[in-house]
């Protein structure tokens, strides 16, 4: 087995390593803001992680693959963003990271506030959203904070897809409460869907960053699909009792 004890950026590391193969990891909860480890249930104490590992049972998971500008190709774990929270993602300032931990990119975000965000297509079962701000994610958490994708699952062979419309920053104080009050789904200007693959363009002349598992990873124009039965991940038990009741046991 591999033991990883990193954040979400490095751990986005070892599986682009593992991919395609069976030797299991385990995670062991550090770096900024460790999506993962809140998804799975894992304590935040690295050393409280290390003594659960003997109890975590091996769980075959599907990967995403994102396929974006100047030729990059890279597996994620968790999700891919693109527009808003990669620009967010670029523009968070490392001495900010490293003081004030997560807290730096809700700073980073709310200084977003004022300006107008780029729209780019979003290319989904045959029909074209305008987005400037989408999640592809295989986690419900996002950012160890707020869940944006409510029914998303790491055991599930699907990403659950959420696009927000609109070029106005103000725009996402409202979507931001919804996200809060559990009502995004019924908020206007947001789509959701549960989705294997989805394509995203810019247009002409315009720059759209994306971000996988809180890394930038290249630019629009950009595809990403899913790779099923992809790695070995160590969970407790208690994630598939809490979120794969719904879902078809694996062989």
């Amino acid at each position: 087995m591999l033991v990883v004890a990193a954040g979400d950026g490095t751990v986005n590391e070892v599986v682009n390593g593992v991919a395609g193969s069976h030797l299991p990891v385990a995670v062991l909860p550090m770096g900024t803001a460790n999506v993962l480890a809140t998804e799975l249930g894992l304590p935040r104490d690295p050393i409280r992680a290390a003594r659960m590992i003997p109890e975590l049972q091996p769980e075959r998971v599907s990967l995403g693959l994102l396929h974006a500008a100047p030729q990059i190709s890279r597996y994620f774990l968790l999700m891919a963003g693109i527009g808003l929270d990669a620009y967010v993602v670029v523009k968070v300032d490392l001495e900010w990271k490293r003081r004030l931990g997560k807290l730096a990119y809700w700073l980073g975000g709310f200084q977003q506030l004022g300006r107008r965000f780029p729209e780019f297509e979003v290319h989904v079962d045959g029909e074209v959203w305008r987005s400037s701000f989408a999640l592809a994610s295989r986690v419900r958490n996002y950012g160890g904070d707020l869940e944006i994708a409510k029914t998303a699952c790491l055991l599930d062979d699907c990403f659950e897809l959420v696009a927000f419309e609109g070029e106005d920053s103000f725009r996402y104080l409202i979507y931001l409460t919804g996200v809060l009050a559990n009502l995004l789904d019924k908020i206007e200007g947001v789509r959701i869907r549960k989705v294997e693959q989805v394509e995203f363009r810019a247009p002409k002349g315009l720059d759209v960053l994306v971000q996988v598992d809180g890394e930038v990873a290249g630019q629009l124009p950009a595809r990403v699909e899913l790779v099923r039965d992809a790695m070995t991940l160590l969970m407790p038990a208690s994630y598939r009792r809490r979120f794969g009741g719904h879902l078809l046991a694996k062989g």
